[in-house]
């Protein structure tokens, strides 16, 4: 029936133009012979799956628990709720996927320090030949980081002398700093147009209130395996995990919620700038999941039911366990794991989703609070403080979902919230990335 409704008057619109068109062979006033028949030349639109992403179709689903509360903590009740269609991104972000950020932002500093002396690191001109001011960076020509015209000044990416570890010349990770600027469309949504009394104009607002600046560092925290942990040997995975080519495939660890933003903002600016050269549109901005996306995801479409994989057992038919957790008091290998493993290991959810119960948990958009699915909104619900203004520490804390490779199997749950605070990284926390899709459903493009 809804595919009826939008579909019939079409023909209707389109009978209505060929009846005008011996006016319009006889009219000199305009093509549109005064008919509604909107812009017309515009393309057509069907948007490709962004690569490593799936299709979650929009749906309604009772958000909370599935089974029993078991710390009695309230929660996660039972609520219904409806989500739009996004995308989501198959497997948690791994090390290496992470690691072209950084690399992409070493190479921007690098680019940047060499373009004050050399000018083909520039762009000062667009196609038309019009001036660009500030000129852009130029990434084609390769950096050349050991060449002696310009290493002494790339020295200042580097540590100095006395913080050298047997004189290796390595990059100072403080100094990989993301600026990004986001506009703040709470205080935009809550700003009251202001009528002069005498001509009754609207004035409008000055809208630089709204842009906000950030300044991110982004490079993983590794030592939180140490810091996470006492009295136990995690120092290997300090020294190794996050960027030896052993562990590309498993999910980057030790990012806080900032950074996680700060990610999502750089891959929806890679996406989209690359997009425009190509002269093509846009697409929305890739940004962490609400609750609401995540469970509804991690669901795979099996409604009432407590885990990814359904049913109410962590064990299949053959007696092994389904997801990456604890699964006895000190027996972290009992389901084939240890710390973490590949993002892509155990078996997908009916969405094809990799790993949403076990791994490690994940970063969501929304703010915690403990009766917060109480009154959230049942469209698309979202708790979220992202506004400059929000200072609260209740505002701080954000939900995590999932459970991790450290946690029992009760925070397996699709349903089962924690939270930790928003400036703190973790050796179990990871984070994947979603998109909404750019209409409403895909069966109204075929």
């Amino acid at each position: 029936m809804l595919n009826a409704r939008i579909t019939n008057p079409l023909p209707m619109k389109k009978l209505m133009i060929l009846g005008s068109l011996p006016a319009l062979l006889y009219s000199c006033a305009g093509g549109e012979n005064g008919q509604l028949i909107g812009v017309q030349g515009r393309p057509k639109w069907y948007q490709a799956d962004p690569f490593g992403m799936v299709y979650i179709p929009m749906g309604s689903y009772n958000m909370g628990d599935s089974d029993q509360d078991v710390p009695a903590a309230m929660h996660q009740p039972s609520k219904t709720v409806s989500v739009q269609a996004f995308y989501m991104d198959q497997t948690e972000i791994s090390n290496n996927e992470y690691r072209q950020f950084v690399y992409y932002v070493r190479d921007s500093l690098a680019r940047r320090i060499i373009a004050d002396n050399d000018e083909d690191f520039h762009i000062t001109e667009n196609e038309y030949g019009e001036d660009i001011d500030p000129p852009l960076l130029n990434w084609r020509p390769r950096i050349p980081w050991d060449d002696g015209e310009y290493r002494e000044a790339l020295e200042e990416l580097y540590y100095p002398e006395n913080q050298r570890f047997y004189r290796r010349r390595e990059i100072n990770v403080h100094k990989l700093v993301y600026t990004y600027w986001w506009i703040d469309l709470d205080e935009a949504a809550k700003y009251k147009y202001r009528r002069d009394v005498d001509d009754m104009t609207a004035v409008m607002p000055d809208r630089s209130k709204f842009i906000m600046k950030e300044a991110v560092r982004i490079y993983p925290d590794t030592l939180v395996w140490i810091a996470d942990f006492t009295y136990s040997y995690n120092e290997p995975m300090t020294k190794m995990y996050f960027w030896h080519p052993a562990y590309d495939n498993y999910p980057v660890v030790g990012v806080n919620w900032k950074q996680a933003n700060a990610f999502c903002h750089w891959r929806t600016e890679y996406m989209n700038n690359f997009l425009t050269r190509m002269g093509e549109f846009p697409v929305h901005d890739f940004r962490l999941p609400t609750e609401s996306e995540w469970e509804w995801a991690a669901r795979g479409g099996l409604h009432l039911s407590p885990y990814p994989w359904g049913g109410p057992y962590i064990r299949n038919s053959k007696g092994c366990f389904l997801g990456n957790f604890k699964p006895m008091r000190g027996n972290y290998i009992d389901d084939g794991g240890f710390h973490t493993v590949p993002v892509d290991a155990y078996n997908p959810n009916e969405y094809g989703l990799y790993c949403m119960a076990g791994n490690v948990s994940e970063w969501t958009a929304g703010a915690f609070d403990e009766s917060g699915i109480n009154w959230m909104h049942d469209l698309n619900p979202d708790l979220r403080y992202r506004s400059k203004k929000s200072d609260r520490p209740t505002y701080k804390r954000k939900v995590i979902r999932g459970g991790s490779w450290k946690d029992v199997g009760y925070y397996l749950q699709v349903g089962a919230r924690l939270y930790e605070y928003e400036d703190t990284a973790k050796s179990y926390i990871g984070f994947r990335c979603v998109q909404t899709f750019m209409g409403r459903a895909k069966e109204d493009f075929e």
